[in-house]
């Protein structure tokens, strides 16, 4: 099966790298242009370029794929399918409909529960017990498509952004593995999604990772491990920004946001109902510390308020 795959960050390179060493002939990489990053603003190469260009795959970085030339480079590469990871272009239905074998995109959640462009964070955020990847055969509407097959996961207790991140990229990169020749040989048939359980995963903004102390605990923890490591929960602290890291359910209340302990063995601040316990901060410019190790450096007192 000759494949052209799309897909920009590090979810997406494990899928790719997972094709290209089952055998697979990955006979074009779509990926996102270089963006400029970090403080030189020096354009940076996606995850799935690095490797692309690592394995001599031939990469192809259109702005879009409306473009009649974009397509045509498509056509030429005479592929089967596109393998879709995290790739962030909506295809058009000239490229939905391109391949003999369809688009087939590896989304990390369990569909229908969080289409869109944040499903973990999303389901970390809601406090759901389960997670999972689905192989979805695509169709212009979001994540609307019929399922291959679907891999679920646990979500752990103290399970970040990261670690969940982590466990369903390489999960997605099996179940790609697993469905392409079943796919191929027509033994997998891709079932309709139900109508019911639809929920949307909407791109994550900057003002959510804000620390809202008013919220409860609760809310607040999960804010904080579906936010580590991008981008960071934060809050201020005597007006300066302060990422927190890591927190856990403290038995405590209080003023929202004041400071209820803030000794050698923890910190805690009071929410809108119960507290945190701040295990790991980090002050603007500074390196991630565990609560002594902070406050050794950047004493914090109790009664202080955090937040604007």
């Amino acid at each position: 099966m000759r494949i052209v795959f799309a897909g920009t960050p590090a979810f997406a390179a494990a899928s790719l790298r997972a094709v290209a060493e089952a055998g697979y002939d990955i006979v074009l990489v779509l990926t996102r242009p270089d963006r400029p990053a970090g403080r030189g603003m020096k354009l940076l190469a996606s995850d799935v370029k690095q490797l692309a260009l690592e394995r001599g795959f031939p990469v192809f970085q259109p702005a879009t794929l409306k473009d009649p030339g974009a397509q045509q480079r498509l056509r030429d590469a005479g592929a089967d399918a596109m393998v879709v990871a995290a790739y962030g272009l909506i295809l058009p239905p000239a490229v939905l409909d391109m391949f003999s074998a369809g688009c087939i995109n590896v989304h990390a959640s369990i569909l229908p529960r969080w289409r869109g462009a944040a499903p973990i964070q999303r389901a970390l955020l809601a406090g759901d017990t389960e997670t999972g990847v689905s192989i979805m055969r695509m169709e212009a509407g979001l994540d609307t498509g019929p399922v291959y097959l679907v891999r679920r996961v646990n979500i752990v207790p103290g399970e970040t952004g990261g670690s969940l991140h982590d466990k369903l990229s390489s999960l997605g990169a099996q179940a790609i593995v697993d469905a392409l020749p079943e796919i191929a040989s027509g033994g997998l048939t891709a079932q309709p999604q139900p109508e019911e359980g639809v929920t949307y995963a909407a791109k994550i903004a900057k003002e959510e990772a804000s620390l809202s102390w008013s919220a409860d605990a609760v809310e607040l923890e999960r804010r904080i491990r579906a936010f580590n490591p991008f981008p960071g929960a934060s809050t201020l602290s005597r007006g300066e920004p302060l990422k927190i890291w890591q927190a856990r359910i403290a038995d405590a209340s209080g003023e929202p946001g004041h400071i209820l302990s803030a000794d050698p063995d923890r910190i805690v601040v009071a929410c809108g109902h119960g507290a945190l316990q701040l295990e790991e901060l980090q002050r603007a410019g500074g390196k991630r510390m565990g609560g002594p190790d902070f406050l050794r450096g950047s004493p914090l007192a109790a009664g202080e308020r955090l937040g604007a």
